[in-house]
């Protein structure tokens, strides 16, 4: 026995939107905090840079004008340099040694345990002065900035989240009612009906969606059931002709001869086997397994031949509108549909029929195939539920003549198999029904 395939365990929309949306958030908020903290950087120590290179410029000033350089901030750095590279003059704290030189500054150097952002001035007798900047108070101003990004982001990725999950659920959740309502639908409820907001986004016309599958269903139920009804009606007939023949002969022999039997059981099951037939034809039809065996059919041919056998049967047939024309098709499937027409025109009929084929009309590219007869015919109310199954306009003559109401649904749906229509007119001639089908021509 075949194995069911496991289902794949998958997201739902629910947490596939909101880790999206929160996966997409969190990237570009890491990505701004990160840049966010780079300018903050650049311009804490771009300014530090300028308030050291004005440092330097104003002590590079006073030692070109001879004068000493003042009292010295210990929070600064600042060395003058001589022109044998030594270290004359230094704030408190300084190293003996150069921290930079002109032409190859660094951005920062330590001294101690503390950074300096350094700039450079030359000195117009010879030598050059270093100023520099503790970068202790940007350092804090940073890694407040840092902490609060590190903070901040987090919480807005989960409130990011949280704000996707409950909308996304708000949105979702009529789409759940509907998902509710359809699960609880089974044979006995099919008239239940989703709730319809109204609105003309994706929910409002999913549930109308729905709604017309389940008027679909709704139709197709109640259509099945009337097939079912209407077909274990039909078979009920041949079953108890046959028992009430075959009770007769045991019962009374003398009353039913071999030979009537015989005719009786024969002909009961031959109707038996045109309804399975029909009723089997119609099944396929219904599931779309109507398999064709294509090939070029004289439909002239097919006409002649039913005239023949009405005639034999005591008809007046007229077949002078039968023309030469020639269609692509399965050629027992419409011989079904031409012997369906004539033996329904002929079941109600006074005695004279009219078979006619035309091609190229009524328009290009189409045979035209026309069945009359010269009975009562349809009123125009009715000459669309003809071609439902097992509907009968005269109940008791179709039931007498062996008639089960499947023949023009039969012949509709292999019109419709082979792209073609079928519909039903007054004939001008006869002022019976009159039976048109078109089928595609071969071009």
């Amino acid at each position: 026995m075949a194995r069911e395939s496991p289902r794949r365990s998958r997201l739902g929309v629910r947490p596939w939107v909101t880790l999206v949306a929160t996966s997409v958030v969190a990237g570009a908020l890491v990505l701004t905090a990160v840049g966010l903290w780079m300018l903050v950087r650049s311009s804490l120590y771009g300014g530090l840079h300028e308030a050291a290179a004005q440092d330097a410029g104003a002590a590079s000033a006073a030692v070109d004008r001879g004068g000493r350089l003042g009292e010295l901030d210990d929070d600064r750095l600042t060395q003058v340099i001589g022109t044998d590279g030594s270290v004359t003059a230094s704030s408190p704290g300084a190293p003996s040694d150069p921290v930079g030189r002109p032409g190859s500054v660094p951005d920062t150097v330590e001294v101690g345990s503390v950074d300096y952002v350094i700039a450079v001035d030359d000195v117009d007798g010879g030598g050059y002065v270093i100023a520099g900047r503790p970068t202790t108070s940007a350092d804090a101003t940073l890694q407040l900035v840092a902490v609060g990004l590190a903070v901040g982001v987090p919480l807005l990725v989960v409130l990011v989240g949280v704000v996707t999950w409950v909308g996304v659920g708000r949105a979702l959740s009529p789409v759940e009612r509907m998902r509710r309502q359809v699960d609880g639908v089974d044979a006995s409820s099919l008239g239940d009906r989703v709730d319809d907001p109204g609105s003309d986004d994706e929910v409002g016309r999913l549930a109308r969606t729905m709604n017309r599958m389940l008027d679909r269903l709704e139709i197709a139920q109640a259509s099945q059931r009337r097939f079912v009804s209407d077909a274990s009606h039909e078979l009920k007939s041949p079953l108890a002709s046959l028992r009430q023949t075959a009770e007769l002969a045991k019962d009374h022999p003398d009353l039913l001869g071999p030979d009537e039997l015989a005719d009786a059981v024969l002909d009961e099951g031959a109707r038996l086997d045109r309804l399975v037939q029909g009723l089997l034809l119609l099944a396929k039809a219904d599931e779309a397994a109507l398999l064709l065996n294509p090939r070029d059919v004289d439909v002239d041919d097919l006409l002649l031949e039913e005239a023949a056998r009405q005639r034999r049967a005591g008809l007046h047939v007229d077949t002078t509108g039968v023309f030469a024309s020639r269609v692509r098709g399965d050629a027992e499937l419409l011989q079904q549909v031409v012997r369906n027409l004539v033996d329904n025109a002929a079941r109600h009929s006074r005695g004279r029929l009219r078979l006619a084929v035309r091609p190229g009309t009524p328009r290009e590219g189409f045979v035209l195939l026309n069945v009359g007869d010269d009975g009562a015919g349809i009123p125009p109310e009715d000459r669309t539920r003809i071609f439902e199954r097992f509907v009968r306009l005269d109940d008791d003559r179709s039931r007498a003549s062996g008639g089960s109401g499947l023949g023009l649904a039969i012949a509709a749906e292999i019109v419709h198999s082979h792209g073609g229509a079928i519909h039903v007119e007054q004939d001008p001639e006869l002022g019976g029904a009159l039976m048109v089908v078109e089928l595609p021509a071969i071009v």
